[in-house]
């Protein structure tokens, strides 16, 4: 008792009188006063009143860490390799998103299965907001197409905010012998057995476009995927494959440069960054038509101060001038401003999966 009484005086703690017993007072380092017989009797105050106060804090610590978020860099995956048409959308946006947040947003490809790889990654990650994935109609398709699939788009993933949209557009290799859409349907029929088509890979929104379109015109054609819509481009432009249905983003600076040849795009009409290429109705074939959406999502659980923190972080993205240019220039349209609530891609997610899975089951296209 000697020994804790000098302690305590050392630091100006008085040891008072009460009730016959010497009872010991001090002080921590928040300035509030403990009582106790001995050192054990203090120490086990402080203790207690440390857990109290850690407890009544949690309910403010997750909302506390989302409104000062982010602290760090975010990184954005992009379920696709490098070069193809969602790779360029999200660079695009990236760049002044990370001006918006204050923190840099680096972008991470991360490929394989239609886009399955990415996303499932993403819908597997902490859910404090430092990753998320632009996830497009790739996602919705492979709810159907996957017997399997290694996420659960309406649960795993919240959504934050719709993008873009983007046509479809089919191109052949710069020596196809086919001007039009007419022509090459002729031709494909009369050398389906020696042909080739590649996509984005399997499970891509191309690889179904094209596969819906084979079917539509009666073909079997051999497919060829890739990890991503620019490789399957380099293969094209080199003439290793004949065809390739792909976004735009993916094909519009190869097309303007004569690298390849444009076919037709499969929206009901032109498309305003290529006005010289007829869509496929204008040339009589209504069988497919074909665009795709692109929008952000985070993995469940996400906080929802997050959440909103960055969709408005990407409307502002979205509404800088020089942001709409360059996607427009690359193929992308931004899209209306009734469509960026993440109330409303939720709801559009729920429609993509059921528009989206019933021509594939129609045309009986599954993948293990």
């Amino acid at each position: 008792m000697l020994k804790w009484q000098r302690f305590c005086e050392r630091r100006g703690a008085p040891v008072l009188a009460f009730r016959g017993r010497k009872r010991l007072f001090t002080r921590s380092h928040a300035g509030i006063l403990y009582a106790g017989t001995d050192r054990g009797s203090v120490m086990r105050q402080v203790g207690g009143f440390l857990v109290l106060a850690f407890t009544a804090l949690l309910p403010w610590l997750g909302p506390a860490s989302a409104q000062n978020w982010p602290t760090r860099p975010v990184t954005m995956v992009v379920p696709f390799a490098a070069g193809g048409g969602t790779d360029v959308l999200g660079r695009i946006l990236g760049r002044r998103l990370s001006e918006v947040l204050g923190q840099q947003v680096i972008i991470e490809n991360v490929g394989g299965a239609g886009g399955m790889v990415g996303s499932s990654r993403v819908a597997k990650a902490p859910p404090d907001g430092y990753q998320f994935v632009v996830g497009s109609r790739a996602d919705a398709i492979n709810q159907t197409l996957y017997k399997n699939p290694l996420y659960n788009l309406r649960t795993d993933l919240l959504p934050v905010v719709l993008v873009a949209d983007q046509p479809t557009v089919m191109v052949a290799r710069k020596d196809f012998p086919a001007a039009n859409l007419r022509e090459f349907i002729d031709y494909a029929k009369k050398n389906q057995s020696t042909m080739q088509f590649g996509s984005a890979g399997a499970g891509s929104t191309g690889f179904i476009d094209c596969s819906l379109f084979n079917a539509a015109i009666g073909v079997n054609i051999t497919h060829v995927p890739y990890r991503g819509g620019g490789p399957a481009m380099q293969d094209l432009i080199a003439g290793r494959i004949d065809y390739f249905c792909t976004l735009t983003g993916t094909a519009v600076p190869q097309i303007r440069s004569e690298l390849i040849k444009a076919v037709a795009v499969f929206t009901p009409d032109r498309a305003p960054m290529l006005p010289n290429v007829p869509s496929a109705r204008e040339q009589g074939f209504t069988a497919v038509e074909a665009s795709t959406w692109f929008g952000f999502f985070v993995p469940k659980g996400t906080p929802t101060s997050i959440v909103q923190r960055l969709r408005d972080a990407t409307v502002e993205t979205m509404e800088t001038k020089s942001v709409q240019e360059q996607l427009l220039t690359s193929g992308a349209i931004v899209v209306a401003p009734e469509r960026r609530s993440t109330e409303y891609l939720r709801r559009f997610v729920d429609t993509e999966i059921e528009k989206n899975g019933a021509p594939i089951k129609a045309a009986g296209i599954s993948m293990e």
